[in-house]
């Protein structure tokens, strides 16, 4: 993935495939990349592990946008929807986000640390070396500190790196007695200085939605973030717009979703640096239209694209599956699929150390058995890789398993 403009389309000519490839691994990073034979000809007294058969080598891939970190099962949930039911008799019925809100609250801290582990390792073996795990079903400062608290231990006990978030604002909680603006105001005020203390995250994220919060409400919390050198991402123009607007407005390093997003949108976001992240996973989930990702990259957007892994809209959890469906609906080039799971996408996490086989960089790598690089999409996420390596250790091998 070398090479490869962070902006608009890629075609698969374009795509550096090297054959008979050797990677040479040092403390973790990728020291040297070239022909197997030149490199193993040049470098005498290391060790060598030769893959037996025809393999495909993609760097480790990144899947920017997750949820993984939660309690409970929104299965009436999604049985409601398909039969029809509205979003307000799902809620009505004690469904939607306060759902899973109460039973993550419920939860112990060393529930959610097992739990988000489980999941984070379940992405491992589909390739995922790096995901970012967002909090937001606390929705208090006690709650959403007890969920950062559990990411970063659950970061501690898998071969992945989990890279936090906090969604305080996610919703306004139904128990909360004042206005959305005080809710927020006293988010930014008493939480914001613990995460920095506590080193619990430097990512803040907000639902900018009807349902949620306007960009008005949102303005001076996402103000004061900055101020504190947070760094900020928006869910951004999933049912109504105005939340890529507010991500350009802060200088977001990235807005997902963006299912919403007309022409107006996708012409402010190309213009800016902001990534735009697809969430095909809640567009499967929900039975809605994708995020226009064909438009995005043609008017010289950067696209990554994400699982948006989570109990309520997006169950399913499975990133190549979900990049693959996207690719087939938007017509995306297999180049700028695997750019928006690799290096696009560990952007959007304002990563620079991966996405990519590049000497220097993280030695973040996974195989499938294939000859064609092609398959890997072709089977729609039905093809998984067979080893994953992360910092240059073997973190999955199939055959063992």
């Amino acid at each position: 993935m070398t090479g490869l403009s962070l902006n608009g389309p890629i075609a698969d000519e374009a795509l550096p495939i090297l054959p008979d490839a050797g990677i040479i691994v040092d403390n973790g990073n990728i020291h040297a990349i070239g022909s197997f034979e030149a490199l193993r000809a040049t470098h005498g007294g290391i060790q060598v592990h030769v893959l037996k058969g025809d393999h495909v080598c993609l760097p480790g891939l990144v899947d920017a946008h997750t949820h993984i970190c939660f309690a409970g099962s929104r299965a009436k949930d999604y049985a409601m929807r398909n039969a029809g039911k509205s979003y307000l008799e799902i809620a009505k019925a004690g469904g939607g986000i306060w759902d899973t809100v109460t039973q993550t609250r419920k939860a112990t801290q060393a529930t959610l640390t097992s739990r988000t582990k489980k999941l984070a390792t379940r992405h491992l073996k589909n390739g995922v070396t790096t995901l970012e795990v967002k909090s937001g079903y606390g929705l208090s400062i006690e709650e959403e500190l007890k969920m950062l608290r559990a990411i970063k231990e659950a970061d501690s006990l898998v071969a992945a790196d989990l890279i936090p978030t906090c969604l305080a604002a996610h919703m306004l909680p139904k128990d909360y007695e004042g206005s959305a603006t005080a809710y927020l105001g006293e988010m930014a005020e008493k939480l914001f200085p613990i995460l920095q203390e506590e080193e619990l995250t430097n990512r803040i994220d907000a639902f900018i939605e009807e349902s949620a919060f306007s960009k008005k409400a949102i303005a001076p919390y996402f103000q004061k973030a900055k101020e504190m050198g947070f760094d900020i991402t928006v869910h951004a123009d999933q049912f109504s717009t105005s939340g890529s607007e507010v991500a350009v407005q802060f200088g977001a390093i990235s807005a997902d979703h963006l299912e919403a997003s007309t022409d107006t949108e996708i012409a402010l976001l190309a213009k800016s640096d902001v990534i735009a992240t697809a969430l095909p996973g809640a567009s499967l989930g929900l039975g809605c239209n994708f995020t226009p990702a064909r438009k995005l990259l043609d008017a010289g957007g950067a696209l990554a694209i994400a699982s948006d892994h989570n109990p309520g809209s997006a169950p399913m959890g499975d990133l190549l599956t979900q990049a693959a469906i996207l690719g087939a609906f938007e017509k995306l080039s297999n180049a700028e699929v695997l750019a928006g799971i690799t290096f696009r996408a560990a952007a959007a996490l304002k990563l620079a150390d991966r996405g990519k086989l590049k000497q220097g960089l993280l030695a973040d790598f996974c195989a499938f058995h294939s000859d064609d690089y092609r398959e890997i999409l072709y089977s729609q996420g039905n093809f998984k890789p067979c080893m994953v390596w992360k910092n240059g250790e073997l973190a999955f091998d199939k055959h063992s398993h």
